[in-house]
């Protein structure tokens, strides 16, 4: 996993090389099939193919994940290596450790490249276990950006911002641009990754089987152990996320379904940091453990709540979508409060 591009040793001309078939292969594997099968689903009353239906639903999941990726590189190259100085320099106080930990992910896209940098920092001995814990609940509060930002209806806008994006950073000659080109390319890629998967879903709509499964995620033991699983096997709570909000959207999940999801999802995202721990020091595994540690206990805590949580929630807008947005961030930010004081 790329946690950071190093400025001093990226070749952009060999980066750019790769842009045009990049694009190429975009439309070709992705954007073309999943756009004829959206204009051949328009009508309710077809027959479902399962095969174009299950290629498509793949083919938005890539390019809403390709996305994400592209927008983290775009990101990265931007900020450099100043992130590794933030880290290191900020986290001697546990409540700025919560800031730089929820900035570098707000950054970076990725908990769990915050999670897996933070375990090689404390394995090389760059920063203690203490100083870890609190960037690993800054972590958490930052990967809820990525839902906040999902929730906005801008997928009318997606095929606009992957043509600004493509033109940036395929013509412009400075680096700087070229980066926020790709950043705004990833956000369009993004969403409209998020359109294909719910166009994709309309004609599910209709059929008991699958809103039998949608709805047996309102059994938090259900919900919470496929939104774990799912993001296990995609290392992406943000992923998992934003596939939430786009059945969401679609009118397919209902809040009491969405809420335990997302709690998997943030059981889910620990996989990879204990991964990374593997092979580490003793105290690079306690950070890789008490990640897992937090994130579990909050979320069993939460289960037990969760209809009471999901009133609360849905006072917050009209909006499901922005519900489940809201509810992932306000959970993170709830259980970082309770678990703060552990940290010293």
């Amino acid at each position: 996993m790329r946690l950071f591009v190093d400025e001093k040793n990226i070749n952009m001309k060999e980066y750019m090389k790769k842009v045009p078939l990049t694009f190429l292969l975009i439309f070709i594997v992705v954007l073309l099939p999943t756009m004829l099968f959206a204009g051949s689903s328009s009508s309710a009353q077809k027959e479902i193919s399962w095969f174009l239906l299950v290629t498509s639903l793949f083919g938005g999941l890539g390019m809403f994940l390709y996305g994400m990726e592209m927008m983290s590189d775009g990101m990265k190259m931007t900020a450099g290596n100043r992130m590794r100085s933030i880290l290191e320099k900020l986290t001697s106080n546990r409540f700025f450790a919560v800031g730089v930990g929820a900035f570098v992910t707000m950054v970076i896209q990725s908990s769990s490249a915050t999670t897996v940098m933070l375990v090689s920092f404390v394995n090389s001995g760059l920063l203690s276990f203490t100083q870890g814990l609190g960037v690993i609940l800054g972590s958490n509060i930052g990967s809820t950006v990525t839902a906040q930002i999902v929730a906005f209806k801008v997928t009318d806008y997606a095929l606009a911002l992957i043509a600004a994006g493509a033109l940036m950073s395929l013509f412009s000659k400075k680096d700087s641009t070229r980066n926020i080109g790709f950043v705004i390319l990833g956000f369009g890629l993004l969403f409209y990754g998020m359109k294909v998967m719910s166009d994709t879903m309309k004609p599910l709509r209709s059929n008991p089987t699958f809103n039998t499964i949608l709805t047996s995620f309102e059994n938090p033991f259900m919900g919470i152990l496929a939104g774990a699983i799912f993001t296990a096997l995609i290392q992406s709570s943000s992923a998992t996320t934003g596939i939430v909000i786009t059945l969401a959207s679609g009118g397919s999940i209902t809040l009491e379904a969405g809420i335990p999801l997302i709690l998997g999802a943030n059981i889910g995202t620990c996989v990879t940091a204990l991964l990374s721990g593997l092979n580490a020091s003793r105290e690079a595994k306690r950070v890789a453990i008490a990640h897992v540690t937090f994130n579990l206990i909050g979320v069993v805590l939460f289960c037990f709540w969760i209809p009471t949580f999901a009133e609360m929630v849905a006072k917050t807008s009209d909006n499901i979508p922005r519900q489940i947005a809201n509810a992932h961030t306000i959970f993170n930010i709830l259980a970082t409060v309770v678990f703060i004081p552990f940290t010293s």
